[in-house]
Protein backbone atom coordinates (compact mmCIF):
# COMPACT_ATOMS: atom_id res chain seq x y z
CA UNK A 1 0.00 0.00 0.00
CA UNK A 2 1.24 3.47 -0.88
CA UNK A 3 1.15 6.34 1.59
CA UNK A 4 1.82 10.00 0.86
CA UNK A 5 3.47 12.06 3.62
CA UNK A 6 2.96 15.83 3.28
CA UNK A 7 5.24 17.27 5.95
CA UNK A 8 7.59 20.26 5.81
CA UNK A 9 9.73 19.18 8.78
CA UNK A 10 12.33 17.24 6.83
CA UNK A 11 13.71 15.19 9.73
CA UNK A 12 10.23 14.22 10.92
CA UNK A 13 9.16 13.33 7.39
CA UNK A 14 12.22 11.10 6.99
CA UNK A 15 11.55 9.42 10.36
CA UNK A 16 7.92 8.79 9.38
CA UNK A 17 9.02 7.40 6.03
CA UNK A 18 11.44 4.97 7.70
CA UNK A 19 8.79 3.78 10.18
CA UNK A 20 6.29 3.10 7.42
CA UNK A 21 8.82 1.42 5.12
CA UNK A 22 9.88 -0.84 8.00
CA UNK A 23 6.28 -2.04 8.03
CA UNK A 24 6.35 -2.61 4.26
CA UNK A 25 4.33 0.40 3.16
CA UNK A 26 5.46 2.21 0.03
CA UNK A 27 6.02 5.87 0.82
CA UNK A 28 6.29 9.15 -1.06
CA UNK A 29 7.28 12.32 0.79
CA UNK A 30 6.71 15.94 -0.19
CA UNK A 31 7.51 19.04 1.86
CA UNK A 32 5.36 21.64 0.08
CA UNK A 33 1.60 22.13 0.15
CA UNK A 34 1.10 22.62 -3.59
CA UNK A 35 3.17 19.54 -4.38
CA UNK A 36 1.20 17.65 -1.76
CA UNK A 37 -2.07 18.62 -3.46
CA UNK A 38 -0.78 17.66 -6.91
CA UNK A 39 0.29 14.23 -5.63
CA UNK A 40 -2.92 13.68 -3.66
CA UNK A 41 -5.04 14.49 -6.73
CA UNK A 42 -3.31 11.67 -8.64
CA UNK A 43 -5.56 9.24 -6.76
CA UNK A 44 -2.84 6.58 -6.52
CA UNK A 45 -2.45 6.69 -2.75
CA UNK A 46 -4.13 4.45 -0.20
CA UNK A 47 -3.69 7.00 2.62
CA UNK A 48 -2.38 10.53 3.25
CA UNK A 49 -0.53 11.78 6.33
CA UNK A 50 -1.10 15.51 6.15
CA UNK A 51 0.43 18.33 8.17
CA UNK A 52 -1.51 21.60 8.47
CA UNK A 53 1.17 24.30 8.56
CA UNK A 54 2.88 23.92 5.17
CA UNK A 55 4.61 26.29 2.75
CA UNK A 56 2.73 26.97 -0.45
CA UNK A 57 -0.66 25.75 0.71
CA UNK A 58 -1.89 24.75 4.16
CA UNK A 59 -3.06 21.24 4.90
CA UNK A 60 -6.67 22.25 5.57
CA UNK A 61 -6.93 23.77 2.08
CA UNK A 62 -5.40 20.63 0.57
CA UNK A 63 -7.97 18.53 2.42
CA UNK A 64 -10.89 20.64 1.22
CA UNK A 65 -9.66 20.59 -2.39
CA UNK A 66 -9.21 16.81 -2.59
CA UNK A 67 -12.63 16.22 -1.02
CA UNK A 68 -14.19 18.69 -3.50
CA UNK A 69 -12.68 16.53 -6.27
CA UNK A 70 -14.46 13.54 -4.67
CA UNK A 71 -11.19 11.79 -3.83
CA UNK A 72 -11.99 9.55 -0.87
CA UNK A 73 -8.42 8.60 0.07
CA UNK A 74 -8.24 8.31 3.89
CA UNK A 75 -6.49 11.31 5.44
CA UNK A 76 -4.86 11.44 8.86
CA UNK A 77 -3.98 14.96 9.96
CA UNK A 78 -0.64 14.90 11.78
CA UNK A 79 0.03 18.34 13.20
CA UNK A 80 1.29 20.49 16.04
CA UNK A 81 -2.11 22.21 16.13
CA UNK A 82 -3.66 20.06 18.82
CA UNK A 83 -6.44 22.26 20.18
CA UNK A 84 -9.99 20.91 20.15
CA UNK A 85 -11.25 23.53 17.60
CA UNK A 86 -8.39 22.49 15.25
CA UNK A 87 -9.39 18.83 15.53
CA UNK A 88 -13.06 19.65 14.93
CA UNK A 89 -12.16 21.73 11.85
CA UNK A 90 -9.99 18.94 10.44
CA UNK A 91 -12.63 16.26 10.92
CA UNK A 92 -15.42 18.50 9.60
CA UNK A 93 -13.43 19.19 6.44
CA UNK A 94 -13.10 15.49 5.68
CA UNK A 95 -10.15 14.12 7.64
CA UNK A 96 -10.57 10.53 8.78
CA UNK A 97 -8.42 10.98 11.87
CA UNK A 98 -6.39 13.62 13.66
CA UNK A 99 -3.18 13.17 15.67
CA UNK A 100 -1.21 15.82 17.53
CA UNK A 101 2.59 15.98 17.56
CA UNK A 102 4.46 14.50 19.28
CA UNK A 103 2.93 11.12 18.56
CA UNK A 104 3.61 7.50 19.37
CA UNK A 105 4.70 5.45 16.35
CA UNK A 106 2.72 2.40 17.46
CA UNK A 107 -0.45 4.44 17.84
CA UNK A 108 0.07 6.02 14.43
CA UNK A 109 0.47 2.60 12.79
CA UNK A 110 -2.70 1.38 14.53
CA UNK A 111 -4.62 4.43 13.32
CA UNK A 112 -3.34 3.87 9.78
CA UNK A 113 -4.57 0.26 9.90
CA UNK A 114 -7.93 1.41 11.26
CA UNK A 115 -8.30 4.06 8.54
CA UNK A 116 -7.49 1.51 5.84
CA UNK A 117 -9.99 -0.95 7.30
CA UNK A 118 -12.71 1.73 7.23
CA UNK A 119 -11.86 2.31 3.59
CA UNK A 120 -12.38 -1.38 2.97
CA UNK A 121 -8.76 -2.24 2.28
CA UNK A 122 -7.33 -5.43 3.73
CA UNK A 123 -4.37 -4.30 5.82
CA UNK A 124 -1.12 -6.27 5.64
CA UNK A 125 -1.45 -7.92 9.04
CA UNK A 126 -4.70 -9.57 7.95
CA UNK A 127 -3.26 -11.41 4.93
CA UNK A 128 -4.69 -11.44 1.42
CA UNK A 129 -6.21 -14.49 -0.23
CA UNK A 130 -6.88 -15.29 -3.86
CA UNK A 131 -7.57 -18.81 -5.10
CA UNK A 132 -5.23 -21.13 -3.23
CA UNK A 133 -2.61 -18.50 -2.32
CA UNK A 134 -2.26 -16.29 0.73
CA UNK A 135 -0.04 -13.21 0.77
CA UNK A 136 1.11 -11.75 4.07
CA UNK A 137 2.35 -8.32 3.07
CA UNK A 138 3.60 -7.65 6.61
CA UNK A 139 6.34 -10.30 6.35
CA UNK A 140 6.37 -10.65 2.53
CA UNK A 141 5.49 -14.37 2.70
CA UNK A 142 3.48 -16.09 0.00
CA UNK A 143 1.96 -19.45 0.91
CA UNK A 144 0.04 -22.12 -0.96
CA UNK A 145 -1.13 -25.54 0.23
CA UNK A 146 1.36 -25.73 3.09
CA UNK A 147 4.32 -24.43 1.08
CA UNK A 148 5.74 -20.98 1.70
CA UNK A 149 8.36 -18.66 0.24
CA UNK A 150 9.44 -15.10 0.78
CA UNK A 151 8.92 -12.39 -1.83
CA UNK A 152 10.94 -9.26 -2.26
CA UNK A 153 9.08 -6.02 -1.58
CA UNK A 154 8.26 -5.08 -5.17
CA UNK A 155 6.93 -8.59 -5.86
CA UNK A 156 4.73 -8.39 -2.78
CA UNK A 157 3.44 -4.94 -3.72
CA UNK A 158 2.60 -6.01 -7.27
CA UNK A 159 0.82 -9.17 -6.12
CA UNK A 160 -1.04 -7.18 -3.44
CA UNK A 161 -2.22 -4.75 -6.11
CA UNK A 162 -3.41 -7.56 -8.39
CA UNK A 163 -5.24 -9.31 -5.53
CA UNK A 164 -6.94 -6.11 -4.39
CA UNK A 165 -8.13 -5.44 -7.95
CA UNK A 166 -9.61 -8.95 -7.96
CA UNK A 167 -10.62 -9.74 -11.54
CA UNK A 168 -10.00 -6.26 -12.93
CA UNK A 169 -7.21 -5.86 -15.48
CA UNK A 170 -4.33 -3.71 -14.22
CA UNK A 171 -2.26 -1.79 -16.73
CA UNK A 172 1.51 -1.45 -16.56
CA UNK A 173 1.05 2.29 -16.10
CA UNK A 174 -1.19 1.71 -13.07
CA UNK A 175 1.40 -0.67 -11.64
CA UNK A 176 4.23 1.81 -12.05
CA UNK A 177 2.23 4.65 -10.45
CA UNK A 178 1.10 2.50 -7.54
CA UNK A 179 4.23 0.46 -6.82
CA UNK A 180 7.13 2.62 -7.99
CA UNK A 181 5.52 6.00 -7.43
CA UNK A 182 4.10 8.94 -9.33
CA UNK A 183 7.48 10.48 -10.25
CA UNK A 184 9.33 7.21 -10.78
CA UNK A 185 11.64 6.56 -13.72
CA UNK A 186 10.52 2.92 -13.81
CA UNK A 187 9.56 1.62 -17.25
CA UNK A 188 7.32 -1.12 -18.56
CA UNK A 189 10.19 -3.61 -18.63
CA UNK A 190 10.57 -3.20 -14.86
CA UNK A 191 6.99 -4.41 -14.49
CA UNK A 192 7.59 -7.27 -16.92
CA UNK A 193 10.63 -8.45 -14.96
CA UNK A 194 8.79 -8.57 -11.64
CA UNK A 195 5.72 -10.21 -13.20
CA UNK A 196 8.09 -12.87 -14.55
CA UNK A 197 9.53 -13.40 -11.06
CA UNK A 198 6.04 -13.75 -9.60
CA UNK A 199 4.97 -16.26 -12.23
CA UNK A 200 8.01 -18.42 -11.42
CA UNK A 201 7.24 -18.32 -7.71
CA UNK A 202 3.57 -19.21 -8.27
CA UNK A 203 4.73 -22.13 -10.40
CA UNK A 204 7.20 -23.21 -7.69
CA UNK A 205 4.34 -23.28 -5.18
CA UNK A 206 2.27 -25.30 -7.69
CA UNK A 207 -0.52 -22.76 -7.29
CA UNK A 208 -3.59 -22.76 -9.50
CA UNK A 209 -3.35 -18.96 -9.59
CA UNK A 210 -1.78 -17.48 -12.69
CA UNK A 211 -1.02 -13.97 -13.91
CA UNK A 212 -2.55 -13.65 -17.35
CA UNK A 213 -1.49 -11.07 -19.89
CA UNK A 214 -4.27 -9.18 -21.64
CA UNK A 215 -2.44 -8.01 -24.74
CA UNK A 216 -2.31 -4.24 -25.03
CA UNK A 217 -4.16 -3.76 -21.74
CA UNK A 218 -2.30 -5.26 -18.79
CA UNK A 219 -2.38 -8.15 -16.33
CA UNK A 220 -5.06 -9.96 -14.34
CA UNK A 221 -5.04 -12.73 -11.74
CA UNK A 222 -6.96 -15.86 -12.69
CA UNK A 223 -7.47 -19.33 -11.21
CA UNK A 224 -6.85 -22.29 -13.50
CA UNK A 225 -9.70 -24.79 -13.57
Amino acid sequence: MRILIVEDEINLAEALSQILKKHHYSVDVVHDGQEGLDNALSGIYDLLLLDIMLPGMDGMTILKKIRSEEISTPVIMLTAKGEIPDKIAGLDHGADDYMSKPFDAGELLARIRAALRRKGEVVPEDGLRFGDIELNAANLKLSCKGKELKLILKESELLELLINRNSAVTSKEQMIEKVWGFDSDAEYNNVEVYISFLRKKLAFLQSSVRISTIRGVGYVLEVSS
